[in-house]
């Protein structure tokens, strides 16, 4: 049980009770709050306490929907654990390189470098369709106050 109380106290899980009834919470000398324990006296007693309803919610519905509807499990499945894989090599790769000393410094310089002259060339070119002729000024401000109007729900 000793064994149990110091693994389950890092996790912030109570131990399960053994020998007792099922209402017991066992008290660990470990960082178990309070509202772990009260879950887990709700648990045993099988009441909810207005917390956590026992229906499922929309959202893990319209999954379990979507997951049936899937006719090939196995390639979704293989798909999403690569991208899970992938994700992890990238982030550990962007760690690896942020850890030395020099590169870091050297690629913010070559982003601002790369992306500097191309912000200037967006603004030319809007500047040049939507500011220097009349006509087009006015179609840009039409459509500013027609969005604007969308989204605010104002009608005028």
């Amino acid at each position: 049980m000793a064994t149990a109380c110091r693994l389950a106290a890092p996790l912030g899980l109570a131990p399960l009770p053994r020998g007792r009834p099922a209402a017991a919470v066992f008290r660990c000398s470990g960082k178990v709050g309070p509202r772990i324990s009260v879950a887990v006296v709700r648990a045993a007693n099988g009441t909810s306490g207005g917390e956590g309803s026992a229906e499922t919610p929309e959202i893990v519905k319209a999954v379990q929907d979507a997951w049936a509807k899937v006719e090939d499990k196995y390639a979704v499945a293989t798909i999403g654990f690569a991208s899970l894989v992938g994700l992890w090599t990238a982030v550990g790769a962007l760690k690896a390189i942020d850890k030395l000393p020099i590169l870091p410094g050297v690629f913010e310089l070559v982003g601002i470098g790369y992306t500097g002259p191309i912000c200037l060339v967006l603004m030319q070119w809007f500047a040049y369709r939507n500011l220097i002729f009349q006509p087009d000024r006015e179609a840009l401000i039409s459509n500013i106050k027609s969005t604007y109007n969308e989204i605010t729900g104002n009608s005028s």
